[in-house]
């Protein structure tokens, strides 16, 4: 059971056109587990329950019903964290193989992110983050053919040059300090 002490974001849902082709994506592109899959009683949808943590029984639901005449998506994008450089490369890769479009790489300085179009026109992003905060949004260039080292050391220097800045354990003190006390 998650420990939460106010309303927190814990999961999302799209449809889809073609389940099994999505259910495919998702699962092969981003190693998440299916944890349940069925027909609703009350929504008549087929329902894909997808994981990759043990303590969130689903984080991403995908499911059927989404017309084939829906050419624009009103997902604004779904996010995936990653814990290294190294599986933004390995997932855009995949993701690319798979079927995804328009994958590009932008540094927002508190995380390198990659984005993409899945293959149902949803846009995606799977980021990493970085131990540094500068307002959002921000946007610059992202090279993952440059070494990591590089890559952080790129992203510092970006960061300190904005106004903004400061090490992410200062914004995380900032943010506790506005945030409501827990019940």
């Amino acid at each position: 059971m998650l420990k939460v002490s106010r309303p927190t974001p814990s999961h999302f849902g799209i449809y889809v056109t073609d389940l099994e082709r999505m259910v495919a994506f998702y699962t092969e592109t981003f190693d998440l587990t299916i944890t349940d899959r069925g027909e609703g009683r009350t929504f008549k949808n087929t329902l894909v329950f997808t994981s990759a943590s043990a303590d969130q029984h689903h984080q991403l639901v995908i499911a059927s019903g989404r017309p084939k005449e829906a050419t624009f998506s009103t997902v604004m994008q779904i996010s995936f964290v990653v814990p290294s450089i190294q599986h933004l490369r390995d997932i855009s890769a995949r993701a690319a193989a798979r079927g995804a479009t328009e994958v590009r790489g932008l540094n927002h300085g508190n995380a390198l992110s990659v984005y993409m179009l899945d293959p149902e026109g949803n846009t995606v992003e799977v980021y990493v983050d970085t131990p540094f905060y500068v307002s959002q949004p921000h946007g610059d260039p992202l090279d993952l053919s440059k070494d990591d080292e590089t890559l952080m050391r790129e992203t510092e220097a970006i960061c300190r040059r904005d106004p903004s800045f400061m090490p992410l354990a200062q914004w995380q003190a900032q943010f506790a300090r506005q945030s409501p006390a827990p019940n």
